[in-house]
């Protein structure tokens, strides 16, 4: 990371919680009869925590982040975003969403791209939002400003779509597995700025990924999800101390915290 900035700290708010959900559960209906993607979703995420989200091929982790972003409305069951309904916090651009694909506009400079949901919601951002210039420096960009998409690397372009979704300020940031297209190195390089990003913003962070070490380095917690249904398997703490660092992966209690996920994974 080019540029270290002070944590800021979210707007006060009367809830301590991001994000609730309480009997969660998601049917769709297809050719071949209903299918339940999530099941008795029970959870709880407080605000400013970054939370992983594990689990195999099918389990509904996409589709729980898209149930939180007021997305996909559940069968049954409630779910509170920051408070209130998920349709509220999204009204009020109060969420951030970064998909696998950047999804830059090829038209459209950096700062363009940047800037576009400021442009789509009248200019407005929330209280404490980082102006687009900060944000580009916190996820080192600085210097890029006037590039277009097609010359940069896959990285650059996710650090592109990860201060796009900050700019508004949102109290919580999805992200649906950002890194997952990326070469290794890459990929470790960005698991620790992004971490960097989320101690500075205060941003509470929900993070999709199949990766089990991404997931360990990354959260407070690891939400393992079992399939078909999708349904909560297990919520496991990780308690690395902070900072990390991608040495980290290479110690007895890591190695120990990743062995448990994988095992808990091969019953799911």
């Amino acid at each position: 990371m080019a540029v270290a900035l002070a944590r800021r700290d979210p707007a006060p708010a009367a809830s301590t919680e991001a994000v609730v959900c309480e009997h969660v559960t998601v049917r769709f209906t297809t050719e071949r009869g209903t299918v339940t993607a999530l099941e008795n979703i029970d959870l709880t995420i407080p605000r400013g925590s970054f939370l992983t989200l594990l689990g195999p091929s099918g389990c509904g982790k996409s589709t729980l982040l898209r149930v939180m972003a007021d997305l996909i409305e559940p069968t049954s069951g409630r779910i509170a975003v920051l408070g209130d309904v998920p349709a509220t916090a999204r009204q009020n651009r109060e969420i951030g969403f970064v998909f696998q694909d950047a999804a830059l506009l090829p038209w459209r400079s950096v700062m363009e791209n940047v800037t576009l949901p400021l442009e789509v919601g009248g200019g407005k951002a929330l209280p404490g939002a980082r102006a687009p210039q900060e944000l580009l420096a916190l996820v080192g960009l600085t210097g890029w400003e006037t590039a277009y998409p097609h010359e940069l690397s896959g990285g650059m372009r996710q650090r592109v779509a990860i201060a796009r979704a900050l700019v508004s300020g949102p109290r919580l940031l999805l992200m649906d597995e950002p890194f997952g297209a990326l070469d290794e190195i890459t990929r470790d390089r960005l698991n620790e700025e992004l971490l960097q990003v989320w101690e500075s913003t205060g941003t509470t962070i929900v993070f999709v990924t199949h990766s089990i070490y991404e997931a360990a380095f990354l959260g407070q917690k690891v939400l393992l999800l079992a399939a078909r249904p999708g349904r909560v398997r297990e919520l496991v703490p990780v308690t690395l101390p902070t900072p990390r660092r991608l040495a980290m992966r290479e110690t007895p209690e890591f190695v120990a915290l990743a062995g448990h996920l994988r095992r808990v994974l091969e019953t799911c």
